[in-house]
């Protein structure tokens, strides 16, 4: 089969993801082995890319957001069959799905919306898991019309499907963070009721509106820029839930409004061997909600073709943080 992977961690400069020949893997018994129509990147590929090497002289393949069709099934397998169209986002410490065959655990995956195609669906499950697990799952406390949730980059992958998530299953007010003309329409089209610039400071953005503070703030993108201003919009007992890799998160300063910290991390099932079926089971829900138009796909750029070219391409994008929602590749053509 065709893949994309490399030997030694590098960075974009240094771009050397080539195209491989490797053999067609097989499923064990709790696995099924996907043929790959489309696949969307996310900042998880980039960040492994620059730390991971290869080991036993196996290439790294990344990817974690896939679409396709099931071709084989191991014993164990229960609830697919051969033909179903799945959409998954794997586990981070097996191959990724870069390649046109890949082998999952069936517990991670779930059968694709309908009225999606695999490269809408493929946009979806990293995302959308994020987003759940963080919000939803995590029960931080009782979502009612006075809710206040603060989206810190409501235009990137993760806040576009958030803002969507809670739309679509709650009453709270969304307020988005978005600088540019595009993002900002971008995250009124998928449901924000307010959005504001994160570019200035979101104590006086808030205050323009007449919000004096926030229940809940959801953090998906340069958290440590943001932790002297929290604790002055969060309300007493608020909750704060990041999903980035700030090198320093210095939270003394919360403890004076008891304010809880969450951080979300979408693969800490699949590493971990736990409750691995829950994601299966979100992915089923986020299936139903597209089926029934109350989320979209958050494709918002498509390349065709499983080409190391494409590959950079997508990958420089999110490197300048520049991309709106996400970036798909297509394998089906």
């Amino acid at each position: 089969m065709k893949a994309l992977g490399y030997y030694q961690a590098h960075d974009l400069k240094n771009f050397n993801i080539q195209e491989l020949e490797l053999p067609i893997p097989e499923p064990n018994e709790n696995e099924v082995l996907v043929k790959i129509k489309a696949i969307s990147v996310n900042p998880v590929d980039y960040k492994i890319r620059l730390s991971r090497n290869a080991q036993n002289n196996q290439p790294v393949i990344l990817g974690w957001d896939a679409a396709g069709t099931i071709e084989k099934i191991g014993s164990q397998v229960q609830g697919f069959q051969v033909g179903d169209d799945i959409f998954y986002a794997g586990d981070l410490l097996k191959n990724g799905a870069n390649a046109e065959f890949q082998v999952i655990d069936y517990r991670l995956v779930a059968k694709k919306p309908n009225n999606f195609s695999f490269a809408q669906a493929a946009a979806l499950p990293l995302t959308s898991l994020t987003a759940w697990e963080a919000l939803i799952e995590s029960n931080l406390m009782p979502f009612t019309e006075q809710t206040k949730i603060l989206i810190i980059g409501g235009g990137g992958g993760v806040g576009s499907i958030a803002i969507q998530i809670l739309k679509a299953t709650t009453k709270v007010k969304i307020i988005a963070t978005a600088s540019r003309e595009e993002t900002r329409q971008w995250c009124q089209k998928l449901g924000a009721d307010l959005v504001i610039n994160h570019q200035h400071n979101l104590k006086e953005e808030l205050n323009k509106q007449d919000i004096k503070e926030v229940d809940v703030i959801f953090g998906t993108t340069h958290s440590k820029l943001y932790l002297e201003q929290i604790p002055q919009i969060l309300r007493p007992f608020g909750h704060f839930c990041l999903i980035d890799d700030p090198d320093v998160l210095d939270i003394v300063p919360f403890k004076q409004k008891s304010i809880s910290v969450h951080w979300e991390f979408m693969f800490t099932k699949s590493m971990f061997d736990y409750q691995k079926e829950t994601q299966g089971k979100i992915l089923q829900k986020i299936a139903a909600l597209a089926e029934s138009g109350k989320l979209i796909s958050t494709q918002n750029q498509q390349m065709q073709g499983l080409t190391a070219h494409n590959l950079y391409q997508a990958h420089a994008l999110l490197e300048g943080k520049t991309s709106i929602g996400k970036i798909i590749i297509n394998l089906d053509i």
